[in-house]
């Protein structure tokens, strides 16, 4: 008779009482083609021994069960909590206040199959006990994902590589507060460099803050409790001022501290912390906490000691290159450290902002290798697309422009754009086949030009208006002068604004283009008659697009063009109302989802697009975490057809 496999997910994770436990409330439950789960019969745990089951709601498809008589792996069996409502199936309204009731599934045999029957009550009190299988089995589809993390990276056959890699994720997620930080020491900004020098001395900092001269203050305020509107003076500033000649005794710190600080909220996590040291390429950050009051001093070296991490050395070598061979080795070692991230499993969303800044310190670096200083100065260099949304974990196809300085022009621009994108190209970022570069004029433009374009495309007048659009909605600064992007930004608004009512309406459709919302199940019912269709699922149609110009629309339609990242622009949206929290959330962990899959299947093949995932490959985990997923684009479709009245097509 079948028995419960307890080498499989999810019974792998279960004691010995708890399998003895579970065997007593198992039983085999048949099925004939075209028979029907009875309701009284849906308070069951199932798995799919032999055979198909096919659910559905309100007689629409929804996903497919299969037995291992339709997997390669005997043992690769489907299974299903008949109790479960999955999330990406409840109406979820733009705003929180509406709701609409839920409807029961369907589960229906389309051929004879043989189920094993789990009593959902003797789950229950397992989950309770075990969280690992209170994970796996959630409904929530945030902890699912987090289940599958754990398996893809970690080996129950080796604990000390399992905690290793675990405490590698916890410790990227750790608040700020985790780590050690540097005491707090302010002086006044009319104080003397000599008082700052002997006060870092007998504290043994290289740094001390700086109080402004238009500061003001009750006189109740302790060292901890100081505003964070503060400079901060170095052991470097001081030396400076040493090699400028200055007096320390009669030299004040005004003139050699900076004002413009970058500082770190005390609850964001270490992760935050090393993109911005990485990013801007600072050694200290002012911790502050829920009340804007500073509580320490971050420093790069705790940080680094605290995480162990690497990617410094990464920058380090990027910074130091003075030709392209030396920014080809350092090019090659962000995919290593890619691989080693995803190996040690990392979440994928810190990965590609990681990469994301490694990746704008190569283009920095190259271009000012190839333009002096006075093209630096009058220009703005840009990335857009996943590279500028911090979404680009491989080196798919390049997306940059370059915005000039209005007056400004030099006569090699155009020859400096070519040699920088063919160099890009060496160093394996592939031209983009649709030409949203710098070498094309249209991506090399005055200020004054850039706008008056994109005002042009806002009238949606050709059908690549649209995707020009979407390419600068997603532009990052790189380098150069940062106020020129900030300037376009302030048009995309204005612009937006005079533009027709119901162009974000239109602009919307494109969500909805790819990844046909009643198609893509059939990828997952085994190919009969003959048929030669590919079972593969195209990662970016059915997944990544539909939510990420998704995401971007709703941002467009509520202003929020300061950002081109999805995750910042969900949290705007939240903030805006325009989503719920656990919409938003569950958005994005089905992005990351997919991000994460096409990451796989890079390093596991020669498919560097790494598009397609054939479903009949995956794990029974994996698969159900795949079909929920797609379910999750297929509600957020109907969510945007419904928002913008856009007809079903």
């Amino acid at each position: 008779m079948p028995h419960l496999d307890f080498t499989q997910p999810p019974f792998d994770v279960l004691s010995l009482a708890e399998r003895q436990s579970i065997r007593k409330h198992t039983q085999i439950r048949y099925l004939a083609k075209g028979e029907y789960l009875p309701a009284d019969e849906l308070q069951y745990l199932y798995v799919v021994i032999k055979g198909q089951i096919e659910q559905s709601l309100k007689g629409e498809f929804v996903a497919s069960y299969l037995g291992s008589n339709h997997s390669d792996d005997p043992n690769n069996n489907d299974w299903f909590d008949s109790r479960r409502l999955p999330e990406s199936l409840i109406k979820h309204s733009m705003s929180a206040s509406e709701h609409a009731p839920l409807q029961s599934y369907h589960f229906c045999a389309s051929e004879e199959t043989l189920l094993l029957q789990v009593s959902g009550i003797a789950v229950d009190k397992i989950s309770a006990q075990n969280h690992l299988v209170r994970q796996m089995l959630s409904d929530k589809l945030p902890e699912r994902l987090k289940a599958l993390q754990q398996r893809r990276h970690n080996k129950p056959s080796s604990t000390n590589h399992y905690n290793d890699q675990q405490e590698v994720q916890q410790i990227m997620l750790q608040p700020v507060i985790e780590v050690r930080l540097l005491p707090v020491h302010i002086v006044n900004a009319n104080s003397s460099l000599y008082d700052a020098t002997r006060i870092m001395t007998q504290a043994g900092l290289k740094h001390v803050l700086v109080r402004p001269l238009d500061y003001s203050k009750d006189g109740q305020e302790t060292a901890s409790q100081i505003k964070h509107l503060l400079g901060m003076l170095t052991d470097t500033d001081i030396c400076r001022a040493i090699s400028e000649q200055q007096d320390p005794a009669t030299t004040t710190c005004q003139r050699y501290a900076n004002f413009n600080l970058r500082t770190i909220k005390a609850t964001d996590e270490i992760g935050d912390a090393l993109l911005t040291m990485t990013r801007y390429r600072i050694h200290r950050l002012p911790v502050i906490d829920d009340k804007g009051h500073v509580v320490g001093v971050l420093g790069q070296s705790d940080m680094l000691a605290h995480i162990g991490h690497h990617s410094q050395l990464i920058s380090i070598q990027i910074e130091q290159a003075t030709d392209l061979p030396r920014l080809d080795t350092a090019v090659e070692l962000i995919g290593r450290y890619i691989r080693a991230q995803h190996q040690n499993g990392v979440k994928i969303g810190n990965i590609s902002r990681m990469v994301q800044t490694l990746n704008a310190q190569v283009f920095t670096k190259l271009w000012q290798l190839i333009v002096p200083d006075e093209v630096m100065a009058n220009t703005c260099l840009i990335v857009m697309g996943s590279e500028g949304r911090g979404e680009q974990i491989m080196r798919t196809d390049q997306d940059n422009a370059l915005i000039l300085r209005d007056g400004y022009n030099h006569p090699d621009l155009a020859q400096f754009a070519d040699t920088f994108n063919i160099h890009l190209a060496t160093l394996g970022y592939p031209l983009c086949d649709g030409n949203i570069m710098m070498t094309n004029p249209m991506w090399r433009q005055p200020l004054k030009m850039f706008n008056a374009q994109i005002s042009l495309w806002f009238r949606n007048t050709d059908p690549m208006h649209g995707i020009y659009l979407s390419a600068i909605l997603d532009g990052e600064y790189v380098c150069g002068d940062e106020s020129l992007l900030t300037q376009v930004r302030q048009h995309l608004i204005l612009a937006h604004r005079q533009a027709d009512p119901m162009f974000v309406r239109q602009f919307a459709r494109a969500a909805l283009q790819f990844g046909d919302v009643n198609q893509w199940w059939q990828k997952f019912v085994p190919l009969l008659s003959g048929k030669t269709a590919s079972p593969d699922i195209d990662l970016k149609k059915a997944g990544i697009f539909p939510l990420v110009h998704g995401i971007r629309t709703l941002a467009l339609e509520n202003d929020v063009l300061d950002v081109p990242s999805s995750k910042d622009r969900l949290k705007a949206l939240v903030h805006a109302r325009a989503l719920t929290q656990e919409r938003a959330d569950t958005l994005l962990e089905a992005l990351e989802f997919f991000m994460a899959q096409r990451l796989t299947v890079a390093l596991a093949t020669e498919d560097k697009q790494a598009r397609q995932v054939n479903p009949t490959t995956l794990s029974a985990l994996e698969r159900d975490l795949l079909k929920e997923c797609l379910a999750v684009v297929k509600s957020f479709k109907n969510q945007l057809r419904q928002h913008y009245q856009l007809e079903i097509t």
